[in-house]
Order: C-alpha cells, then structure tokens, then sequence
C-alpha cells in the first residue's frame, strides 16, 4: 500500500506527464489552417477553368492584385491598343498575388505586369516593411520564371476610408519606390499624389459611396497616368 507520502509523489508525477503528454499532443489539434493564400484556391481555380475554355491571348499586360483591379471592368476600353487580362481577386493582400503568381500570371507569358495591392495589407496591420518584403517576393517569382519582364506597381492610394493609415500608406510607398529605382524592370507608377484635393486629403469624387473602391472618374485618372508608362513597353 502506498503511504501518504508515496502518494502524494505518485500523484504529482502522474500530473506532471498528463500534462506532458497535453503540450505535446496540443500543437496537432490547435495546428493553424491556412487561412492566407489557401482561401482564394476557388477563385483562383475559376481563373484556369476560364483560361482553360477561353484561353487569352499571350504577350498581354497582365493586371492582377486586390480589389481595385478586379472591379476594374473598364481596363480594355481603357487601354486601346494594348491587350489586357484582369487577375484581379478582390480582398486579397500581397502575399497573395506572390503565392498565386505561377498561376494567375507566369502561364500568360505577359508583356508586363500591372500591380496593385499593399491597401489591405496595411489595414490588416501589416507594417510597410512587411508589404515591402511581400512584393520583393512576387518580383522574385515573376523573374526567377521571365527574367526581361517589366512590373509596373501602382502605389498605395490614399482613401477616405483609410485616410487614419496614411502614415503607414506614405512609409509603404516610399519603401516600394526606393526598391523600383534599384531595378529597370520596375515601374513605380505614383497614383497618391494625382488622389489628393487642394486641401491635401483624398479626393470624394473619385470613389464610390463605401469611400474606399473607385468610381469611374477614379479608374480614368488611374488610366491617364499608366498609359504613358505602358507605351513605354
């Protein structure tokens, strides 16, 4: 029989694997899902499915990024001349755009690459360093498979909405600048300054009632300062 003490001693080292045995069984049940990239996996497929029945023209310029360029319905009308595809998924940050560009983009073999993302990423919490190291890593996919082509990176606009993370906006732009200038396939394209009325505050006219997406006028102004650039390819 056991005394008291023995007791005592069984019963804390009982206690003391129980809950060895917990912390180690807990990391398989508590495992994270993937709740980044994994989430656009039907959209994307969506994607293929159509590329598949409808396959588009090769050597385009290929738009991919958030939800500014997915409701960008107007991009063929307003960029004539230039044949165009829209990868865009709305609400998807930049580690998204890099995770999917093997899909979304290097299969259209594409003349250049339009990109906007960064704005939700900030707003999710994201610091400007790391929308910075997210969009060295979709440059690094897009060369490591097309070494010659151009990336052209629409800056973070400034929106009503989110006019409380301008700081971080200016500081994510300014980063995202500095690394193009280092690279000659990379285009900075600056759509934050054209955005901001007299009094240095974004522009209502160019959104839509939510004050974050763009409204047509918005989408024009965004033409007239990338066309230029495009022609330039």
């Amino acid at each position: 029989m056991f005394t008291r003490t023995a007791w005592r001693s069984f019963a804390a080292k009982t206690a003391a694997w129980s809950g060895a045995g917990f912390l180690l069984a807990a990391p398989a049940v508590a495992a994270p899902t993937n709740s980044g990239p994994a989430r656009w996996e039907a959209e994307i497929h969506a994607f293929e499915a159509s590329d598949a029945t409808n396959p588009p023209p090769r050597g385009a310029i290929v738009f991919v990024g958030s939800s500014s360029i997915r409701q960008w319905i107007t991009l063929a009308q307003d960029f004539p001349g230039f044949k165009v595809i829209n990868r865009g998924f709305g609400g998807s940050q930049l580690e998204d755009s890099a995770a999917f560009a093997h899909r979304l983009v290097i299969p259209h073999q594409p003349k250049a690459v339009v990109l906007y993302a960064g704005d939700n990423d900030i707003a999710a919490g994201k610091s400007p360093r790391r929308v910075l190291q997210d969009f060295r890593r979709f440059v690094d996919r897009i060369h490591a498979a097309l070494p010659q082509t151009r990336i052209l990176f629409i800056s973070i606009k400034p929106s009503p909405a989110r006019w409380h993370l301008v700081n971080e906006i200016k500081a994510a732009n300014q980063m995202l600048e500095n690394f193009c200038q280092k690279d000659k396939r990379l285009v900075y394209v600056d759509v934050f300054k054209s955005m901001l009325g007299a009094d240095g505050k974004p522009r209502a006219e160019l959104f839509v009632e939510d004050k974050l997406h763009l409204n047509r006028k918005g989408y024009e102004l965004w033409a007239s300062i990338l066309r230029p650039r495009l022609l330039m390819e």
